[in-house]
């Protein structure tokens, strides 16, 4: 029921927004009239196109089944950036009817003007969506080091090569995996951790382009690690879980392991389990009650709510993704109120925390304001 009211209010926006940008694209091309039939046509096509792409997806992957979910996950950002654009300008004719600022040319020829307007708003879309396309498509390495302030047996210090968010599917297949499999492995790291939403929902496309293919090309001597994030559960945990560790990851759900004798690594199920499966995952503290606290502890944990709990238990380091620090500007304003990291390194008490931006991208394949990324993080033990 939960889950079916959070679809009713997306769908309900999403249609509200669409016609918005439907009506004013009508009012727009007035002095245009042949081409509203197009317009209809274009606006009822993009529309659908996500959500009858996800359905259609599960019953017949295609290379048609591909086109659409392209259109309209690009369309998500062409969407965004068309209603901020548009609504400015109606500020702009709304303030020029009380204060009448706008020279009167504009306004006597006002069907010529909204053609330019229309022109130019659409302009200013595709460049920032293609802007944002490419900056999607260009990770960054980030670099941090940490000191733990604890012993880590025979090691000095670790090199850890993380990341989150890759919602690997339709939109981040084969040479986008394997672009993230080259740059893992050229970091050259002692274990490699994936900190949840490995999978974009459905597990299918992932099957069907055989991306596992390229996860089991992944090196690292200490392993490679893995929890899932709430993607995993809105597609079915299991079965994505399953495929993974199939192909080389190791999953670590609302469990713990030893790593080389040196430190724990913990791996949180996510947040959203008891809304899928009404089985609560289990507290920081029954995760840790068998640990030797003496050593340092490593915990991965998608949603980073909360920090305040991990460093009252004692977690020296976590790392967290989720946020996409909004994927798309201004929505980090937003993340940036609801999480106390949206992005990037914060260190609380003897704990330290960093909220990865994420590799990949969920729905649109732009980013705007931020960049994907990969973190080489060592942690260097007292």
């Amino acid at each position: 029921m939960r889950m079916l009211i959070f679809f009713s209010i997306v769908f309900g926006i999403h249609f509200l927004v669409n016609f918005y940008i439907y009506k004013r694209g009508m009012q727009g091309l007035e002095a245009m009239p042949y081409l509203i039939p197009w317009l209809r046509g274009l606006m009822l096509f993009l529309v659908l196109s996500y959500p009858a792409a996800r359905f259609l997806e599960k019953i017949w992957y295609s290379p048609v089944s591909s086109f659409i979910h392209w259109a309209g996950a690009f369309w998500f950002a062409g969407m965004l950036y068309f209603v901020l654009l548009i609504f400015a300008a109606d500020l702009v004719r709304w303030s020029n009817m009380l204060f009448h600022f706008l020279p009167d040319k504009l306004t006597t020829n006002y069907a010529q003007t909204k053609l330019v307007t229309t022109y130019v708003v659409t302009t200013i879309v595709l460049l920032t969506v293609i802007a944002g396309h490419i900056n999607a498509w260009t990770p960054k390495i980030v670099k941090q080091t940490i000191k733990i302030n604890k012993p880590g047996g025979d090691r000095k210090s670790v090199k850890i090569v993380a990341a989150s968010d890759i919602h690997l599917g339709t939109i981040i297949g084969p040479r986008k995996t394997n672009k993230l499999v080259n740059a893992m492995n050229g970091l050259n790291p002692d274990i490699i951790l994936f900190a949840g939403d490995v999978v974009d929902e459905d597990v299918k496309p992932v099957i069907e382009q055989n991306l596992g293919k390229n996860l089991l090309k992944l090196k690292a001597p200490l392993g490679v690690y893995a929890i899932t994030g709430n993607h995993e559960y809105i597609g079915g945990a299991d079965d994505a879980v399953q495929y993974l560790q199939q192909h080389g990851i190791q999953f670590l759900r609302d469990t713990s392991i030893l790593i080389d004798n040196s430190f724990y690594l913990v791996g949180r199920e996510d947040k959203e389990k008891n809304t899928f499966t009404q089985i609560p995952r289990k507290t920081v503290q029954d995760l840790l009650a068998t640990l030797d606290m003496q050593k340092p502890i490593v915990m991965l944990d998608h949603q980073p709510y909360n920090l305040n709990v991990a460093t009252e238990a004692g977690i020296d380091f976590q790392i967290s993704g989720h946020t996409h620090h909004g994927q798309l500007w201004p929505f980090n304003y937003i993340t940036q109120r609801i999480f106390e990291v949206s992005r990037g390194y914060k260190q609380k008490g003897n704990s330290h925390f960093y909220v990865s931006t994420g590799f990949g991208t969920w729905g649109p394949p732009v980013r705007v304001g931020n960049r994907p990324e990969i973190l080489e993080i060592t942690l260097e033990f007292q």
